[in-house]
């Protein structure tokens, strides 16, 4: 059996022209959309919306076989929330948490920690850490875009 890498942490930030209680609205309102908005091609299934609940799956065909995961996510309003993540190449445990800034905008801090499976593994932490800046900077400006809208229908 092949041997695993041991698991790895990771540590990413994020700004949004928005104040906090909208930027938590719209990051924890999971969609079969949000691979649009991430500019990337995965399928993502809606299991469980519920309350402080929310699972779902995403699917990608790698070229090489499927990439699949089931993510498991606890709100904790108004700031915070905690998900867990298993897939046949890896699994997932983050924590994410909003600040408000003092100009109006919001930071994000997610912290995650990721481990290999048996057919995967884990990325150099560098890189995975700058696709997550980018996916995070393709969310902020959907979230942007949606809030100025917000603000202009008020």
């Amino acid at each position: 059996m092949a041997e695993l890498s041991p698991p790895a942490q990771y540590e990413v930030r994020a700004t949004f022209r928005a104040p906090l209680p909208f930027v938590f609205r719209w990051c924890t309102d999971y969609s079969p959309e949000d691979p649009t908005l991430e500019k990337e091609k995965f399928e993502r299934r809606i299991l469980l919306q519920k309350g402080r609940k929310v699972v779902y799956e995403d699917l990608t065909d790698t070229g090489d076989g499927w990439m699949w995961s089931r993510t498991a996510v606890t709100l904790q309003p108004p700031n915070r929330w905690h998900a867990d993540a298993m897939g046949n190449y890896r699994t997932w445990s983050l924590d994410y948490e909003l600040r408000s800034l003092s100009d109006g905008r919001t930071e994000l801090r997610l912290q995650g920690v990721r481990r290999a499976t048996a057919l995967g593994k884990n990325p150099p932490k560098a890189r995975l850490e700058r696709e997550l800046r980018v996916t995070w900077a393709n969310y902020a400006a959907a979230l942007e875009r949606d809030y100025r809208a917000s603000t202009r229908e008020a």
